[in-house]
This record gives structure tokens, C-alpha cells and sequence, in this order.
């Protein structure tokens, strides 16, 4: 079985393809090991979902990942616990409104949340340990105590990143099966950066390939 895996940054496709030989992929730089690409396509979905398309437009996958650093919603997941996706939601996509936010769905414009194949994330499961949940994508980064309460309340969710909807909608397009994984290196809520540890985060990430294989 042949996996893209699209990161954000080149740390986090190192971590997944450790020891793996360079490979160019179009516009794209990547790591390739025993049939994992592992390809930083940039932050935030929209330039994820361009790395993705492009990709799976020029290659032959059988399955895509989006995978790298995220922060833990605390009750499922703690740092340095890897987090695997059930269903992603698109928490920020939406409308404000003086009413507060309205997502996509209240807008009758599509649904926020894609559950993913049962099957396949039960088997990744089996394989390592995981804390499976919920993982929210935001093009803005949750930083106050607040606003990860409201994203609580609406989709009790175990982690958050920040390209997992747009890998998605890449996967979806030339129908692939899909996964997201995340290595936790803080909490949600108020921001303070000197709390987070990416080594364990990273460290994480290197548990991908097994859990793949």
C-alpha cells in the first residue's frame, strides 16, 4: 500500500518518514520509507488541500494522512499522546452574526463534520496506542480559555490542527480513504508557547509508520 502523508512543516514529515530517502513531487519536497511520502504542503488548510490535490493528481496513493503537531482538548488526550481522528470537523467555517458564530451547516452550504470509515480507523487503532476522538481544523489557532470552551460545547472534540479539512477535501475529490493523526505538544485553552513540548509531540509522530503498516 502506497500513503501520502501531508504535514504542515518539514519537522513533522521528517518525524513520520525517519530515515527515508528525499523525493521532488511536482512543486513538492518529501521523504519517501517502506511506501509512505510523508510531504510538507504548508500551514493552514488551503495550502494543505493544494499539496494534496496536486499530488494525488500527478501520483498513484492508496490511502492520505494529514498528520503533524496539534494541542490535546485535555479529557481525552495529555502531551505527547497521539491522536487519531473518527471524524473531522471544520470548526471555523462559518458566518459570524450577532447571534454568535453559524457554521456551515446552519448555513444550508454543507456540513461541518465528515465522519470517517469506521473500519479503517478501528484498524489503525488496533495497531497503537491512540486516543481517538474528534479532531477540529482552525485556520486560527485556539488561544483563549473561552473559545475552547465554545468548540467543546459544539463538538467535544480531542484535538485540533490546522490542515486535516483541507487534506480531506483533497482525498474525497479522487476518492481515497483518509486519516488524520495528530502528536500532542500543549492543551487548548489560554495560549502561552513556552509550555509546549514538541519533542514529544514529534516523538509522537514517528509512531505513525507502525500504526500504518
Amino acid at each position: 500500500m502506497t500513503t501520502l502523508v501531508v504535514t504542515a512543516v518539514a519537522t513533522e514529515a521528517a518525524a513520520v518518514a525517519t530515515g527515508g530517502r528525499a523525493v521532488r513531487l511536482g512543486p513538492y519536497e518529501g521523504l519517501r520509507k517502506n511506501g509512505i511520502t510523508a510531504v510538507p504542503g504548508g500551514v493552514g488548510p488551503a495550502q494543505a488541500a493544494a499539496c494534496a490535490g496536486t499530488l494525488l493528481a500527478l501520483h498513484r496513493y492508496d490511502l492520505v494522512v494529514s498528520a503533524g503537531i496539534g494541542a490535546a482538548y485535555g479529557r481525552r488526550a495529555a502531551v505527547g499522546d497521539l491522536v487519531l481522528a473518527d471524524r473531522v470537523v471544520h470548526a471555523d467555517l462559518g458566518a459570524d452574526s450577532p447571534e454568535g458564530f453559524l457554521p456551515i451547516d446552519a448555513l444550508g452550504l454543507g456540513a461541518a463534520t465528515t465522519w470517517l470509515d469506521e473500519a479503517l480507523v478501528a484498524r489503525v487503532a488496533a495497531r497503537t496506542p491512540v486516543a481517538a476522538g474528534p479532531i477540529v481544523t482552525v485556520s486560527t489557532v485556539t488561544g483563549t480559555a473561552e473559545r475552547a470552551k465554545e468548540l467543546v460545547a459544539a463538538y467535544d472534540p480531542a484535538a485540533e490542527g490546522m490542515e486535516g479539512a483541507g487534506v480531506l477535501a483533497a482525498a474525497r475529490a479522487h476518492g481515497l480513504p483518509f486519516l488524520e493523526l495528530r502528536g500532542i505538544s500543549n492543551l487548548v485553552g489560554r495560549r502561552d508557547r513556552s509550555a509546549w513540548d514538541l519533542p514529544a509531540a514529534l516523538a509522537a509522530l514517528t509512531r505513525i509508520p507502525a500504526a500504518l503498516a
